[in-house]
């Protein structure tokens, strides 16, 4: 099939790579007087070192119509893939700039897909699509095969920290003393509606990667691809690999760290769990 590019938001935690003709668009988030823009100048460990030390809410900003727009020039055929608008504007902004470039440009076909998730969702959405790209599939009909597609992929998450929730209003202050006191970890899912939501409490690491693992095979895994995006937490996404290689050997398990956006909300220690059935 012709050569169509890739252009995700950065709270894929991928990277630009031209080559491979994939473009990424960063968020900003802003706390303690700054801002930090999400893209692969990011000095993560400057970022998650203020980050820890900031006591006041904070924000992320979706990228503007104009930063999708110089992302689609000089393109014919483009596919988008945003975070969930459950929780950001970033897929409405991307919605508005392809229909200002298919004015602009008429023979121009692009395609914006909501993800109704975060992170390592995003990828495994983005690899099913490279993979459809390598076939004989038209142009016309990769819509309905990425929803499809979509139907069978999954997100997990186990945090450690509830502090940036808290201040944030996503969760209640006295929920996030409790839990960090007691040394719980929250584990939840992105919803169908595309919010991030909790699926159950454990104490300590060990019993909430089983608890994860538990819920991937609820969700009807069985061997597809995985990818464990951490924040400053290599060692559990290890061990969470390890598991599932145990059960599914010939599985492709891949672990990364996560960038700017995914941390702000995921704090060290958490993780991110992105699967295809």
């Amino acid at each position: 099939m012709e050569n169509i590019k890739l252009i995700l938001d950065s709270s894929s935690n991928m990277e630009t790579n031209e080559k491979e003709n994939l473009q990424v668009v960063p968020l900003t988030i802003s706390f303690g007087g700054q801002d930090y823009i999400d893209d692969q100048t990011l000095n993560m460990k400057e970022f998650l070192s203020n980050m820890n030390k900031n006591d006041v809410s904070g924000k992320t900003t979706c990228p503007s119509i104009h930063a999708w727009l110089e992302a689609l020039e000089g393109t014919e055929k483009a596919i988008i893939i945003t975070m969930t608008s459950g929780m950001s504007g970033t897929f409405s902004s991307a919605l508005q700039a392809k229909k200002m470039y298919e004015e602009k440009h008429p023979l121009s076909k692009i395609i914006v897909v909501d993800s109704r998730s975060a992170g390592p969702e995003l990828t495994i959405v983005a690899h099913g699509i490279e993979q459809m790209l390598k076939g004989n599939i038209r142009f016309v009909d990769l819509e309905g095969a990425i929803a499809e597609f979509r139907m069978h992929t999954h997100l997990l998450f186990v945090l450690q920290s509830l502090h940036n929730l808290s201040l944030n209003g996503r969760v209640a202050p006295a929920v996030a003393k409790i839990a960090g006191l007691l040394k719980i970890n929250l584990i939840g899912t992105a919803s169908k509606e595309g919010k991030l939501e909790p699926l159950a409490k454990a104490r300590g690491m060990k019993k909430a990667l089983r608890e994860v693992f538990k819920y991937m095979q609820e969700d009807n895994y069985h061997g597809g691809e995985v990818i464990i995006d951490h924040c400053e937490n290599e060692k559990d996404a290890e061990t969470l690999k390890e598991k599932i290689l145990a059960e599914y050997p010939d599985a492709k398990v891949e672990i990364r760290p996560m960038r700017g956006l995914c941390s702000f909300y995921a704090e060290e220690g958490g993780l991110m769990i992105g699967f295809h059935e």
